[in-house]
C-alpha cells in the first residue's frame, strides 16, 4: 500500500523531554547491537545493581574532586552518569515486545521509524521481522502494514530533508518509514540490513548502499 509522509504539527518537545528521547534511542540501538546487554538487562537483579552502582560512581565524581583544579570537568562526567542511570530503564523479564514476537514468530524487532497508513496520523512502530512476513506494530502492538517477506523487490534509505527515510517495495505495494533524532539514519540502516537479512534475494545495488556514519 503505497504512503506519502505529510508534515503533521506537534507541541515542541521541553529539553528533559528531548534528553529523555535521545537516551532511550541510543539504549534501543545499543541493545539492537549487543546481545550481551540484553542479556544483562533481563536479569532484574543484576541490571538494578549496576544502575545504583553507576549512580553512586556518578554521585562521587561529583562530590570528591571538587577541591581539585580541574575538578569541574571530572564534575560534569559524574553528573552525567548520574543521570544516566537515572534514565536508564528498569529491567524487563519479559515485554509486551517479547510475547508478540514469539506469538508471531518473528526472529527480529528494530524500531521501524514512523509510518503513516493511509488517512490516519503517522505513527511510531516497530518492526517484527520473520522470514514469511514483517509487521509494522504501533504501540499498542496492532499491526499498520504486514509485508510479504519474500515478496520484498527493493530496499532503500534516503535522507529526506533533516529525517531518514527507508522505502520497502513488494509486489506492487510500497511502505515508507520515516526517522527522526540524532540516531534516525542509523536505526533506518538497522531495519534495512535486518530486511535484507530476512531476505537475502534483495541485494544492494553497488555504489547505492553505504555505511552509517560513525
Amino acid at each position: 500500500m503505497s504512503t506519502t509522509p505529510r508534515a503533521i504539527a506537534t507541541e515542541p518537545e521541553g529539553l528533559a523531554q528531548r534528553l529523555k528521547n535521545t537516551c532511550a534511542e541510543a539504549f534501543f540501538l545499543l541493545m539492537q547491537r549487543s546481545p550481551k546487554l540484553l542479556a544483562l538487562h533481563r536479569n532484574q537483579r543484576t541490571w538494578t545493581l549496576l544502575r545504583v552502582a553507576l549512580g553512586c560512581f556518578g554521585a562521587a565524581l561529583v562530590v570528591l574532586p571538587l577541591g581539585l583544579w580541574n575538578g569541574y570537568i571530572t564534575a560534569v562526567f559524574g553528573l552525567a552518569l548520574f543521570v544516566l542511570s537515572i534514565l536508564l530503564p528498569p529491567a524487563e523479564l519479559e515485554s509486551g515486545t517479547d510475547r508478540k514476537a514469539r506469538e508471531l514468530g518473528a526472529l527480529t524487532v528494530v524500531s521501524g521509524g514512523q509510518y503513516q497508513p493511509l488517512a490516519a496520523p503517522r505513527a511510531s512502530t516497530q518492526l517484527f521481522i520473520s522470514p514469511v512476513h514483517v509487521w509494522a506494530m504501533d504501540k499498542n502492538l496492532e499491526p499498520l502494514v504486514v509485508i510479504n517477506t519474500g515478496e520484498i523487490s527493493s530496499l532503500r534509505v534516503e535522507p529526506s530533508f533533516d529525517d531518514w527515510m527507508l522505502t520497502v517495495r513488494w509486489s506492487d505495494h510500497r511502505a515508507e518509514f520515516l526517522y527522526k533524532g540524532i540516531f534516525a539514519e542509523r536505526f533506518a540502516r538497522l531495519a534495512e540490513e535486518s530486511l535484507r537479512q530476512a531476505n537475502l534475494s534483495v541485494q544492494p545495488k553497488p555504489g547505492k548502499h553505504r555505511a552509517a556514519g560513525a
